[in-house]
């Protein structure tokens, strides 16, 4: 009887990721000393003791969600795909009204509860219930519609823009761009592995580009146009800032500048742990990679890019483990949220992207991004937790 106790112990133990695990420690142990030499540093009134426990809090409350996420397998999660969407439109509804005042006074944005001192973004949590949502969408139409015919694409690219459009709108009266920008980004992801043919995907992405070039072009020679459409200046700004971030140094170019100044004084391996000589406004949160930069320089960067790389890996790992259709699609939109938050963040630190207030998985310091970002985790350690290899033959086996 105890050896069939330990068997299954043991077969336990074996179906938790840690290689997973362990990557998301090791980025953990980065953004607890980045937040620490942030918060030193800084001249914000912050201490560092709470920027730490605050830290340690929310990764508590991750590490929380992760274990309770991990039992449910697939036929629970399809179940429970439509109900998290509702809760997470629900609040993104209720955030319009019951925002934070002081955030939206200093940000310009209505995306944070306040609720006793501490902050709560909802959007954050509705990603992960937008990829749950996306991938019970395209299984069940692919199940329906086994032979991909240019009409069934197009009815399929219909669901997935019709999911979409609700978070979108909301996100645009909460006047958060950057955000709406992840979404956009899952949408992409898992529309690329649906089975759509490229014959409508690269039409659309053409679209896409031209419009997102036009974009661009007006910023610079037709700003009441985009005005008409709803941009704000602080946007103008932040797209000029990136397309010449030496014009205003001291105005809207300052936080990029000062980043970018951090970033190249570290050179190639850094000045060392807590150093910091170049003040970077937000950097504890948006601009983490700046930290990293001037105490590390390229090589720290460097390793902070292939640890999340290796995370990435590991998860395309686990969906091909699994040979489930309904996980592979989660597995898609959680790596496209992680992989788009780490290509803007750093992106923008450097200069490369414009400035969108996108954080660092793992890294940055905020409660609600963290913990947005573990439920990710924890829907991919669900895959190997469960390993069951649902075909989705029929979508009744849901029902």
């Amino acid at each position: 009887m105890a050896e069939k106790q330990l068997t299954r112990a043991d077969n336990d133990d074996s179906r938790i990721d840690y290689g997973i695990v362990f990557s998301v420690l090791v980025l953990a142990v980065i953004g607890m000393a980045s937040i620490y030499v942030a918060a030193k540093h800084d001249t914000s009134t912050t201490s560092i003791a709470r920027a730490m426990l605050m830290q340690v809090v929310w990764y508590v409350l991750g590490t929380t969600a992760v274990v309770v996420i991990m039992q449910f397998d697939a036929e629970q999660l399809w179940k429970l795909a439509p109900v998290v969407y509702g809760v997470g439109i629900v609040l993104l509804l209720l955030v319009l009204v019951f925002y934070s005042r002081a955030y939206f006074a200093s940000t310009g944005a209505k995306s944070w509860f306040s609720i006793a001192g501490l902050t709560f973004q909802p959007s954050e949590i509705m990603k992960p219930a937008y990829i749950l949502i996306l991938g019970r969408v395209v299984s069940q139409h692919n199940s329906e519609y086994p032979v991909h015919t240019a009409n069934s694409d197009w009815r399929l690219l219909g669901k997935m823009i019709a999911w979409t459009i609700p978070i979108a709108v909301l996100l645009k009266l909460q006047n958060d761009f950057g955000t709406m920008l992840v979404f956009f980004a899952i949408l992409g992801g898992v529309i690329l592995v649906s089975g759509i043919t490229w014959k409508i995907i690269l039409p659309v992405v053409s679209f896409a580009t031209v419009i997102g070039g036009t974009a661009i072009f007006l910023v610079v020679y037709g700003r009441s146009i985009l005005m008409n459409f709803g941009f704000k200046a602080y946007q103008f700004d932040r797209v000029e800032a990136w397309l010449n971030p030496s014009a205003s140094t001291s105005g809207s170019s300052y936080q990029l500048w000062q980043s970018m100044k951090a970033i190249g004084s570290g050179k190639l391996l850094g000045k060392g742990f807590d150093v910091s000589k170049v003040y970077v406004p937000v950097r504890e949160s948006d601009m983490i990679f700046s930290v990293i930069g001037e105490n590390f320089g390229f090589i720290g960067g460097c390793l902070l890019i292939f640890i999340y790389l290796l995370l990435i890996f590991q998860m395309i790992q686990v969906t091909f483990d699994t040979k489930n259709e309904f996980y592979a699609y989660i597995s898609t939109g959680v790596i496209m949220m992680i992989l788009f938050h780490v290509f803007e963040n750093i992106g923008m630190s450097i200069g490369l992207l414009p400035l969108t207030g996108i954080p660092l998985p793992f890294i940055s310091q905020g409660g609600s991004a963290l913990v947005g970002n573990m439920i990710g985790i924890g829907l991919i350690m669900s895959m190997r937790y469960h390993n069951k290899s649902y075909m989705f033959s029929s979508s009744k086996e849901f029902h």
